[in-house]
């Protein structure tokens, strides 16, 4: 077993060093080429996306087992140290576990709303909108959408759209993975804002003001929202022809025929409707303004919907029981991926691997250093967390880019405009969190969703430049 650790140490060794790779993870110096550790962090996850999009193995295994074979391959290697590979693992696992704590307790929460009818006024007024026309369905969850992200924050708008919309589409019959992909697209752009999480990184980075770098960047949201607007009326349209939908036959239809949940009208609560919204709407609007912890915040409003809603006991740990099958898979996956960003930060994957990104830019194109930031935040946010490339991958940009007279606040700019795509990536922890409650796995939510959000991503460059708010 020894000699063929050894062989298999050799070989890649030899290979590594005929294609130019660096040897050691201690230096951050590359050859030719990119670094082994870098090229092995790519292939990881790409060796991730393609088990999960070809469903040759669910998501939470690959994202616990993919990493911890790259992890012993680099140990085998050398370039590793065996001994840390355990705590790097549970560094990553503690770390996750703030977000997994707050997507189970939002999960209980919002779950529980449901079941007290706190959002049936607003399903019901939908459905008298919408009238079965999946046109309007496409278009009102685009316009909902980007009402709820104005707090800036995925994970609460995909919980509350879901919660107010997953019944109408379903019982409209459009495609599974619309609800989903429309409400990803539409967080996508408007995380931008100031108090989202891309924006306030970049100005902490750069330390650069939100009028200097937000501001300029709203007319190329609004443009990247018509285009959302665009997508969601095509797949109406595509919806309507496939589903056969006539509107002098389905003008009076209110789609009445939503499937029976376990939320029967023996857990409604009318008389505490109005108590259940303030609660809500304080909840919301603590989520905005920090007050605390997100976890905390959703783990004292969920005792508090279960103590006035549900006062015996027997039904609170039944609501408990009924909505755990929704958060145990959520909570699963996000654990897992802990393991996945314990083992890239620990190995220094994530460094190594922004550094190659950086070096993908060819210092002959240093002029149009800004454009060439603006599409490497495509896959730099897809790829790594926004943390790794704002604070990693930004800040050596932004100076290369001021050697050819371009400003830090204009690579600010450009930095902004490929997140929509990031709301698609496994990295991102809302998203197993909008799939958990829409019921549509990673994969087709990637298969529906991730052309379309690189496509708004362009037209958002091209405002951009057609607006000056960088050079070409």
């Amino acid at each position: 077993m020894l000699k063929l650790i050894q062989r298999l140490k050799n070989s890649i060794m030899s290979f590594s060093a005929a294609v130019g790779f660096s040897k050691t993870t201690q230096q951050f110096e590359r050859r030719d080429k990119m670094t082994l550790v870098a090229f092995l962090g790519f292939m990881m996850i790409c060796l991730f996306m393609y088990l999960i999009l070809s469903k040759r193995m669910s998501a939470m295994v690959a994202l616990m087992l993919v990493p911890i074979v790259f992890g012993i391959g680099l140990v085998v290697m050398g370039m590793a140290d065996p001994a840390k590979m355990g705590g790097w693992m549970k560094d990553g696992v503690l770390q996750a576990a703030p977000t997994a704590v707050m997507l189970c307790f939002a999960i209980l929460y919002f779950g529980t709303m449901i079941d007290a009818g706190l959002f049936d006024p607003l399903v019901n007024a939908i459905k008298k909108v919408v009238k079965g026309d999946p046109l309007r369905v496409a278009v009102g969850t685009c316009i909902l959408s980007a009402i709820v992200s104005l707090d800036g924050d995925g994970a609460t708008t995909y919980l509350t759209v879901c919660s107010a919309l997953l019944a109408v589409h379903k019982s409209v019959g459009v495609h599974p993975a619309m609800l989903p992909t429309l409400c990803a697209l539409q967080v996508g752009i408007m995380n931008l804002l100031p108090w989202g999480g891309p924006t306030g990184r970049v100005l902490a980075s750069l330390n650069l003001t939100s009028e200097e770098v937000f501001l300029p960047l709203i007319p190329g949201m609004v443009v990247a929202t018509v285009g959302v607007l665009i997508f969601a009326y095509v797949w109406g349209m595509r919806e309507r022809k496939r589903l056969g939908w006539v509107k002098s036959v389905s003008a009076t239809d209110e789609c009445t025929n939503i499937p029976e949940t376990a939320s029967t009208d023996t857990l409604k609560r009318p008389q505490l409707f109005w108590f259940n919204l303030g609660l809500t709407t304080v909840l919301l609007y603590c989520l905005m303004t920090e007050v605390l912890p997100l976890m905390l915040l959703f783990m004292i409003g969920t005792g508090l919907v279960l103590v006035v809603n549900y006062p015996k006991l027997a039904d609170q740990q039944e609501r408990v029981k009924e909505h755990a099958s929704s958060a145990l898979p959520v909570i699963s996956l996000i654990f897992a991926a802990g393991i996945m960003m314990g083992i890239m930060s620990g190995t220094k994957m994530v460094d190594q691997m922004a550094q190659s990104l950086i070096a993908m830019i060819p210092s002959s194109m240093g002029a149009h250093m800004a454009l060439f930031t603006a599409l490497l935040t495509i896959p730099g946010t897809f790829f790594m967390t926004n943390d790794a490339f704002y604070f990693g991958v930004l800040p050596v940009l932004s100076k290369a880019a001021s050697a050819y007279g371009i400003s830090t606040v204009e690579i600010a700019r450009a930095s902004l405009l490929g997140p929509p795509p990031h709301t698609f990536s496994p990295l991102t922890a809302s998203t197993w969190l909008l799939v958990g409650m829409s019921g549509v796995s990673m994969a087709d939510l990637q298969k529906y969703g991730l052309i379309p959000a690189i496509m708004i991503t362009l037209i958002f460059i091209a405002t951009a430049l057609v607006l000056g708010l960088f050079p070409f």
